[in-house]
């Protein structure tokens, strides 16, 4: 395995970005793409963050190109437990996105050992009561899921892909998650209102787009609410990928976030104060 690279239970990470401001103990970081994204959504995140970050990222099997087996188990968490333990020493900050978030969830109400010191949940699904599901709600995702796959395309490459090769690329991504990747999708949804976020017990940063026609803010909002130690941002201009569409934002309420925590607000980790 090349440096700079781990594996634990069938998943790889790899070295982002090594901290660069002498730090001796940089700020540990672990980041988590949605279904049917990749890595590259945090490019320019790792352009813009603070040297004080050591940046990781994990390779998990729901990527557009991953193996698609992983959709036939109903239960994504032992993907994200794997990343973090693969992750030489402790995560400091886990952030994920969409999906991921989901999972990320599942896993801190599920898991007393080994969790991140802190949480940046972006583009999260997240209902309150299971009477806000109906049968349109199904109807919506389903039909729905290729225009979300096509948006990734487009906030992905920048408006250079014309819109005819981006639906046709859609559909393709659409048709090798499956159906079993998209009913691992709307179950973690589905499963949301019953999750115990108080037992969470760590701060977390919500963070959303106005204009996310996939993870609508209410979400957000909803989630943010019931999350013991959670702070909430939603940026006006964006949508279902606020770190690529507004990456200096994105990273302004992350270093902003982490200079918010001290030894008493991170139980299970400190994090330097961030200049």
């Amino acid at each position: 395995m090349a440096a700079g690279e781990a594996r634990e239970g069938g998943v790889r990470v790899r070295l982002r970005r090594a901290a660069h401001d002498g730090l001796r103990r940089p700020v540990r970081v672990l980041l988590l793409h949605g279904l049917a994204g990749s890595t590259a959504v945090w490019r320019q995140f790792g352009e813009l963050a603070g040297g004080e970050l050591e940046l990781w990222e994990a390779e998990l099997p729901w990527a557009a190109h991953g193996d698609t087996r992983w959709s036939h188990d109903p239960d994504p968490v032992p993907w994200v437990a794997g990343a973090l333990d693969a992750v030489p020493g402790h995560v400091d900050l886990l952030i994920a996105h969409s999906f991921a978030a989901n999972a990320v969830l599942e896993l801190l109400v599920s898991r007393p050992a080994g969790r991140p010191g802190a949480a940046v949940l972006v583009s999260p699904f997240h209902r309150s009561t299971p009477e806000e599901f109906e049968w349109d709600t199904a109807v919506y995702y389903l039909h729905g899921f290729q225009r979300i796959l096509d948006e990734g395309l487009r906030v992905g490459s920048d408006g250079r892909i014309s819109a005819e090769l981006r639906e046709a690329m859609a559909l393709r991504v659409r048709d090798r998650i499956g159906p079993y990747g998209w009913m691992r999708f709307f179950d973690a949804y589905l499963r949301s209102p019953f999750l115990d976020t108080a037992a969470v017990g760590l701060p977390t940063l919500v963070v959303a787009g106005e204009r996310d026609f996939a993870a609508p803010p209410a979400d957000a909002r909803a989630l943010a609410a019931s999350l013991p130690d959670a702070r909430l941002r939603i940026f006006e201009r964006s949508g279902h990928f606020p770190m690529a569409e507004q990456p200096e934002l994105f990273a302004g309420a992350v270093h902003g976030f982490l200079s918010s925590l001290t030894p008493t607000s991170s139980p299970s980790s400190y994090v330097p104060e961030l200049t």
